[in-house]
């Protein structure tokens, strides 16, 4: 049973078909990354906007906190399942993510629009991987990134909408 604890998580080969799966998973690290950092900034915004939307913008951040928490699981178990290593620690998370924290206290409109553009990037980076996979035989990632780009994609969508007068 000891021995059981001295187990190193290590790399995999595959053999479901799937070609260059380093790579892919290298660009699924890179939005597990987005998406790990954007979690914790909606939930960050989730705890301290105030104002007259106060109710309407903490249980919409709250929707999306939780949808980004799943998915960062699903994410990391995809790159498991190409037979690499998900992200270990947070210095990693951080230097692969292009979600970047902003300074001051901030009005619940910038929280809105930070959080906006932030959706976009990650759509933007989920499109990427959908034509990363193009081509390698991999249409589980590219279902999943196309998944995950369109909830990316509605999370912006309806953040502006709420910050609209």
């Amino acid at each position: 049973m000891k021995d059981a604890l001295t187990v190193v998580p290590s790399t995999d080969d595959v053999s479901t078909g799937v070609r260059d799966t380093q790579v892919i998973a290298s660009g699924l690290s890179d939005a597990l990354a987005d998406t790990y950092r954007l979690t914790f900034k909606t939930h960050a915004y989730h705890w301290n906007v105030e104002g007259p939307l106060f109710y309407s913008i903490h249980k919409l951040t709250e929707e999306q906190y939780e949808n980004m928490f799943a998915a960062a699981d699903e994410l990391a178990e995809r790159i498991r399942a190409l037979g690499e290593l998900a992200p270990q620690s947070m210095a990693d998370i951080v230097a692969r993510s292009r979600v970047e924290d902003r300074a001051g206290p901030l009005s619940a409109a910038d929280m809105i629009e930070d959080l906006a553009s932030d959706h976009e990037k990650l759509a933007h980076r989920l499109h990427a991987i959908v034509d990363l996979v193009e081509g390698r035989k991999d249409p589980v990632t590219e279902d999943l990134a196309t998944e995950r780009s369109a909830f990316h994609e509605q999370a912006a969508w309806m953040l502006r909408a709420i910050g609209k007068s």
